[in-house]
């Protein structure tokens, strides 16, 4: 009976979203709409046959993610302040964490103001550095993995569990660790 309800509401929920416009789902791909946070004035676009189960969180308007066709996404976050993109046929396990920006300034004084900010329901992103992070299609992420700005994961890489990526990842390659380093190359299959 409650999981119906929840079912029920977060149905609603994901109604409302693509009427906004700002959610576009394809074909077939179940998403968890109520673990969506912030969507209104940004814009999400998941592919065919993919499922979904992040934490997705947007701290700005103008903010775009994308994830491709058939990939996986377990119960992990995703925080985008400008772009996060994941292609077709990825696998993310869960305890995941991508990001596209540092939070908040490594200089004191452009960050000594952000908690009274957030009593004010605002956030100044002037001195915040931000890139964008793209995971290439059939990549594979372990679970517990870091994923941080500006880094590109390529195409058939492999990230061992519990990594923290601060650094683009070649095509089809393995890499661990914290920081991850490359552990060896597979090859193309």
């Amino acid at each position: 009976m409650l999981n119906d309800l929840i079912t029920s509401a977060d149905s609603l929920l994901g109604l409302r979203l693509r009427r906004q416009g700002a959610v576009q789902v394809g074909k077939s791909t179940r998403l968890v709409w109520r673990r969506l946070n912030r969507v209104a004035g940004n814009r999400l676009t998941v592919g065919d046959h993919s499922i979904v189960l992040a934490n997705i969180r947007f701290e700005d308007s103008g903010g775009v993610m994308r994830i491709g066709n058939r990939s996986y996404i377990g119960k992990s976050d995703l925080v985008c302040y400008r772009s996060i993109d994941i292609g077709d046929d990825v696998i993310m396990s869960w305890g995941i964490t991508v990001t596209d920006h540092d939070s908040h300034s490594l200089d004191w004084q452009h960050r000594q103001n952000d908690v009274l900010d957030w009593h004010k329901a605002k956030k100044d992103w002037a001195h915040v550095v931000h890139r964008s992070v793209v995971i290439a299609d059939k990549a594979w992420i372990g679970f517990n993995v870091s994923i941080l700005k500006g880094v590109t994961i390529g195409e058939g890489a492999v990230i061992g569990a519990c990594s923290v990526v601060t650094r683009d990842v070649p095509p089809f390659s393995v890499v661990a660790g914290n920081p991850a380093r490359l552990i060896r190359t597979r090859s193309v299959a």
